[in-house]
């Protein structure tokens, strides 16, 4: 998703074929033997480098770099001497061009599947699917590139859900970016970010650090909107750091969001069936809070409940209110319920009705590295909702859900069994492969496990064919591959019916309970995303 990065190397490249065709041209006008002669000196020096970069090369790289330099020189020296032979004009143009068109119609033959974006939208559809997820006015934190722009994308060019206000957490360290945040855009309305411009200007909000008072009690929690507006938006120097710096600090890390209770009942930000806390309780998990940390919890504080708030990532906030977040299709619900897992009536809603998966379902579209892991991210949260159901004892359900991933990602085009960073792409697929199994869909299941196991064996006889130092280097890749194969055996081991009493106990062959397989999906999309 990020080729807009290279755009402009593409650009330069492209004119340098350009320039070929008058360079051809004139060499042939000007060959000579004095010509002849500084060419093969300079493809000499340049024939000597690509030798010594080819002894930097694995395999025997001097044989390689032979190679180049012959293959190199011949161009360099014989293209000129043949069109020298070429009298009239307008025919030695023609064959110049022709020349520089080798390049770039070889790399076009070779690798126009890779680059043919004509039916790939799963940037756009990534972007839809995270706005669906959320209910309407909501507020969305984002923390990237790649779960901003499409937002932003879907929002301003196809006008989805432009209720939403997309608030990226990278810029909102910045003054004007968290001023913005005070005026209504599209159908978003304004939000209360508490402190006045002048304060968020100021340089002693940049980066703040916990100064405990005496004699607080340790047990007691504090309001996060009064401590936020009163003292670490406080301008009285009491309250700095006190140490020769000029900036606040904030007194206390046990702070509290009070809930209103028929707020959240009747604007739908729990379901009737929750158990809802009368205030939501955390502790600040940092000593030191940045500008963009600073915001969100003056947002989230000053919020009171009237708007649903979101994020993007899970793991991201990192503020100590984890056990307050819920799935809502991709994007995850801050909610005044603790240790929720999954809103099962609004994820059901948009998984089935509201999704959209980058054409995946379309025979011949091709995903790279960086698609597959997004992919992974839908299928993650159908596996996740799929176990939720089951859970519920709702088995019917959780295969309309299994079977709608796989009816919309086609093996060919995104198989369940894949080499990825980590294995992540396999192990997310063995979850998926245990709902299927859990929900009692025996033939996605096959499907699901013929694919995995293929990909895990293939996986452990490369790294077997190895030797020496590549050997050890790879020796992690190598178990991490043999464990899996060993939990995938085990996993059919116990859905065939040969270790029952596990399967009746709820226990996996991993030794975890069902909701820590759940669990275990988040942990590892938390692996992920630590590192892209």
């Amino acid at each position: 998703m990020n080729d807009y990065a290279y755009a402009g190397s593409f650009y330069a490249f492209a004119v340098w074929i350009g320039l070929a065709v008058p360079y051809f041209v004139e060499l042939a006008r000007k060959w000579n033997t004095s010509l002849l002669k500084s060419m093969l000196v300079s493809g000499g020096f340049f024939a000597a480098f690509l030798v010594i970069l080819g002894t930097l090369l694995p395999g025997g790289g001097i044989l390689l770099g032979v190679g180049f330099a012959i293959i190199f020189g011949a161009i360099a020296a014989g293209v000129p001497y043949i069109l020298k032979l070429i009298k009239n004009q307008r025919s030695l143009i023609i064959v110049a061009t022709l020349l520089a068109l080798a390049v770039p119609v070889l790399m076009g033959a070779q690798e126009w599947d890779d680059h043919d974006r004509s039916h790939k939208t799963l940037a756009r559809d990534l972007g839809k699917d995270y706005l669906e997820s959320c209910a309407p006015n909501a507020i969305l934190f984002t923390f990237g590139d790649n779960d901003t722009y499409p937002l932003w994308y879907a929002q301003e060019v196809e006008g989805i859900r432009p209720d939403v206000r997309v608030i990226n957490t990278s810029l909102l360290g910045i003054d004007w970016y968290i001023n913005q945040l005070r005026y209504k855009v599209n159908q978003s309305d304004a939000i209360d970010v508490i402190w006045t411009p002048e304060q968020i200007q100021g340089r002693t909000r940049d980066y703040v650090t916990y100064k405990p008072l005496p004699g607080i009690p340790e047990n007691r929690y504090y309001d996060l909107y009064d401590m936020m507006k009163n003292y670490v938006g406080s301008d009285d120097p009491n309250k700095m750091s006190g140490d020769g710096g000029n900036y606040n600090t904030f007194p206390v890390k046990k702070v509290s969001i009070p809930v209103d209770l028929n707020l959240v009942r009747s604007n739908g930000t729990v379901t009737p069936t929750d158990s809802v806390v009368n205030e939501v309780r955390f502790e600040i998990s940092k000593s030191g809070l940045q500008k963009n940390d600073l915001a969100m919890l003056n947002i989230i504080a000053a919020n009171h409940w009237k708007r649903p708030i979101y994020f993007t990532m899970n793991n991201s906030i990192n503020l100590g209110f984890d056990n307050f977040i819920r799935k809502d299709g991709l994007a995850y619900r801050f909610v005044p319920v603790e240790n929720s897992q999954v809103n099962t009536g609004h994820m059901m809603d948009v998984i089935m009705n509201k999704f959209a998966y980058g054409n995946a379902d379309k025979p011949g579209v091709y995903f790279d590295e960086e698609n597959r892991r997004h992919l992974n991210d839908i299928r993650r949260a159908h596996t996740e909702l799929a176990f939720d159901l089951i859970f519920k004892n709702r088995k019917d359900d959780a295969k309309k859900v299994l079977e709608k991933a796989d009816k919309m990602m086609l093996q060919e085009n995104f198989p369940y069994g894949y080499t990825a960073r980590s294995n992540d792409h396999d192990m997310v697929s063995l979850a998926f492969l245990e709902a299927c199994y859990r929900a009692g869909d025996t033939t996605l299941a096959n499907k699901v496990k013929a694919s995995v196991q293929k990909d895990l064996q293939q996986q452990v006889k490369f790294y077997n064919s190895l030797s020496g130092t590549m050997a050890e280097n790879m020796s992690y890749e190598k178990q991490n591959a043999q464990r899996l194969l060993q939990q995938l055996d085990q996993l059919v081991d116990v859905f065939s019916g040969k270790k029952n009493n596990m399967l009746e106990n709820g226990i996996l062959p991993n030794g975890d309970t069902l909701k820590k397989t759940v669990d275990s999906l988040n942990s590892l999309q938390q692996l992920e995303q630590a590192n892209p």
